[in-house]
């Protein structure tokens, strides 16, 4: 069978079938793994993997508006906080949801692949929402709107294109090639974002 990918630009490969699992024999584990597989919007018949994105993107977002209303009331309290203990805190949350969503996201693609019966299956974008909050790792929080615009098409660009070696870790088996490739898409994403926003810096 075709090897389906969660957007169209990248081409089909050929994988050995799988056994569909039929609904009337999915245990809840499998509907567990379904929903954190495809965060709600995977069935979406056009441009999953961004739609994946998206989520992702709110993730961040969530993440860093919730820490920064926790640091507010810190330093509303008295606590003698910087601007720099913020950066550092914020780093450790997304790295900490990171880590979570990569794991849970490893052991709910593998389960996807067999309950769908295809390799790396368009349903599953947990894996773009993963990358797409390592894009924003290094990127100071209130940098501005375009560091949320210009992140998100990096990891989609990074994400399509699939540059040395991503597109080989697709030939990882089970969810570990489901998600190692766009945790490195990401990586890469991070790392222009990072220059980008330090030049940007510099300049002004």
């Amino acid at each position: 069978m075709k090897k389906e990918t969660s957007d169209t630009l990248n081409p089909a490969a050929v994988e050995t079938a799988h056994v569909v699992v039929a609904p009337s024999r999915r245990t809840a584990a499998d509907y567990v793994a379904l929903g954190v597989a495809t965060c709600g919007v995977g069935l979406i018949p056009f441009a999953p993997g961004t739609w994946g994105s998206a989520v992702g993107l709110g993730l961040y977002l969530a993440l860093g508006r919730a820490s920064q209303q926790a640091f507010d009331s810190a330093v509303w309290r008295g606590l003698d906080l910087s601007p720099q203990q913020f950066q550092t805190v914020l780093t450790t949350v997304l790295l900490v949801a990171v880590v979570l969503v990569s794991l849970a996201g490893t052991w709910a693609a593998t389960r996807c692949e067999t309950l769908l019966g295809k390799k790396d299956p368009g349903a599953v974008v947990v894996d773009e929402v993963a990358g797409q909050l390592i894009t924003f790792l290094f990127v100071p929080w209130g940098a501005g709107a375009w560091t949320v615009a210009v992140g998100f098409v990096a990891f989609r660009v990074f994400d399509i294109w699939k540059p040395y070696p991503v597109r080989r870790l697709e030939s990882l088996k089970g969810g570990l090639g489901i998600m190692a490739d766009d945790v490195l898409a990401g990586a890469y994403a991070a790392t222009l974002m990072s220059l980008l926003t330090s030049t940007r810096l510099l300049l002004f």
